[in-house]
């Protein structure tokens, strides 16, 4: 094992023997370094006026990334780069091409959150040299401004990229991460806790095995929250992020198969390929930070009811590998969610995998999610819906399976009965939206009354129906379904 954590701060070295398990980022930057450009604003991942970047080593090769500092653990950067606002100024003080552009397009006012709007719009300059707008509208979602208004924000974004600048050598930090690279088992001991991140499956396993209750922690985008806002105390913490073979996303033809940790960052251009409706999903999955740090498995294995993967993969089929020591079992994803935060998920098993089978080109999908806020949002009602149809054009399979109806992720089983060996029509919709009352009895609260909850879940079958039976009526304000909005 290894008890020192090492990252790269801009060029510097960093080696710290003795850390807190959830210390964050954000934290260790104002209080330890007093690198204060790095503003904290709401402390859950959800303003940007925190936001960093963070390059890492993906199958060899340098990846630069934008994520929130203020829920990401300070031992999760091991092996790392990190880069702050005060890293982009020129030897002689001058301006990034990011700052400048900022400058000229007049894109801040007050300025609290513009050093994590710099970030952002930072990692898209690093990643890519001429963005659209509709491009840049995403890559902003995750940073919030209550004064500038974005066009300017926005006209800064297209202008940096003829502002020249040099990028950093990749090469030069790819060699530096490598050689900070190892199998060893980081441990850190602090005076609120421990924290272990293996670097192997197996070692994951074992310490899992060994420490049962420990909180096991992929992207923190929730788990940072029960320490910022539940000030809970976490020990001992073991950390996913230094397994490589949890990243890996491999097709076996008829399926996919995504490694726990694959990120929905990662995670969207796949899902993409089987379906617009699943690229539009992953698109609003929070901001770009959020997507850069969250994994598959860590929002199957949080249990949340409202979480927007389980019911597009619930109505693909999907099925979750999880292990326990040396012995792996699968179990139908839907089979997982138990109750309200309660999953079949043994004592010392973890989540390792989830297997997505093709749907095919003849299957008909829908994913839809409502929320009060387009971006960045929490669903109200999330639905999924997938369907085959025989030759004689009837339903063969109907899967349709919803978020925000029930304590769990859940299929609509009676609605599904009233479609299967129906023609595809309105007559057969109606059937559907009648037998919803008897699947889900909704609950009423901040964000939806039961009422509406249970209304919006029948009208998305009805959308379904107009999407996929009517051509040219378009019934989305927004997203690749409607590219045409952005200009």
């Amino acid at each position: 094992m290894r008890d020192t954590l090492r990252f790269v701060l801009g060029d510097e070295l960093i080696e710290i023997a003795a850390c807190d398990p959830t210390l964050t980022v954000l934290d260790w930057l104002r209080l330890e370094r007093r690198l204060t450009g790095s503003k904290e604003g709401c402390s859950e991942g959800d303003c940007g006026a925190c936001t960093v970047v963070v390059g890492r080593l993906d199958s060899g090769r340098l990846r630069y990334e934008a994520i929130n500092a203020c829920i990401r653990f300070l031992p999760t950067l091991d092996g790392c780069q990190l880069l702050t606002v005060e890293h982009l100024k020129g030897p002689d003080g001058s301006l990034h091409p990011v700052q400048q552009a900022m400058v000229d397009c007049h894109g801040s006012q007050c300025g609290f959150c513009t050093p994590g709007i710099v970030m952002s719009l930072f990692a898209l300059w690093l990643n890519e040299d001429a963005p659209s707008v509709a491009r840049i509208e995403d890559a902003l979602a995750g940073n919030l401004c209550r004064c500038t208004g974005y066009d300017p924000i926005i006209a800064a974004a297209q202008r940096m990229s003829a502002g020249g600048g040099d990028r950093p050598d990749r090469e030069a930090v790819t060699a530096r991460l490598r050689a900070l690279a190892d199998d060893d088992t980081l441990a850190l001991s602090g005076p609120r806790g421990r924290f272990l991140a293996p670097a192997t499956v197996a070692g994951l396993a074992d310490l899992v095995t060994a420490h049962p209750q420990a909180t096991l922690v992929a992207g923190a985008t929730d788990v940072g929250l029960w320490v910022t806002k539940g000030m809970r105390r976490l020990d001992p913490v073991i950390s996913l992020g230094r397994i490589a073979a949890l990243r890996e996303i491999a097709d076996r033809g008829d399926h996919l198969v995504f490694g726990a940790m694959a990120t929905h960052a990662e995670v969207r251009p796949v899902l993409a390929s089987l379906s617009p409706q699943l690229d539009e999903l992953m698109r609003r999955f929070g901001g770009e930070q959020i997507r850069n740090a969250g994994t598959i498995g860590g929002n199957i294995a949080n249990g949340s009811p409202i979480g927007d993967l389980p019911p597009a993969l619930i109505a693909l089929g999907a099925r979750l590998v999880l292990r326990r020591g040396g012995e792996q079992r699968q179990i139908p994803l839907e089979n997982f969610f138990l109750d309200y935060r309660k999953q079949d998920r043994r004592e010392g098993e973890f989540v390792e995998a989830v297997i997505v089978p093709k749907p095919g080109p003849e299957a008909l999908i829908h994913v839809s999610k409502i929320s009060k806020r387009f971006d960045e949002d929490i669903s109200a009602v999330c639905g999924a819906f997938l369907l085959r149809l025989d030759a004689a054009g009837r339903i063969a399979e109907a899967r349709l399976a919803y978020g925000g109806m029930a304590g769990t992720p859940k299929r609509a089983a009676a609605a599904e009965a009233a479609l299967t060996g129906r023609h595809w029509d309105e007559a057969a919709v109606n059937a559907a939206i009648a037998a919803l009352a008897s699947d889900f009895t909704p609950l009423s609260d901040m964000r939806a009354s039961a009422v509406y909850r249970l209304t919006v879940a029948g009208n998305l079958l009805l959308r379904f129906l107009i999407e996929t039976t009517q051509a040219g009526v378009e019934t989305r304000v927004a997203g690749p379904l409607a590219e045409a909005a952005h200009g």
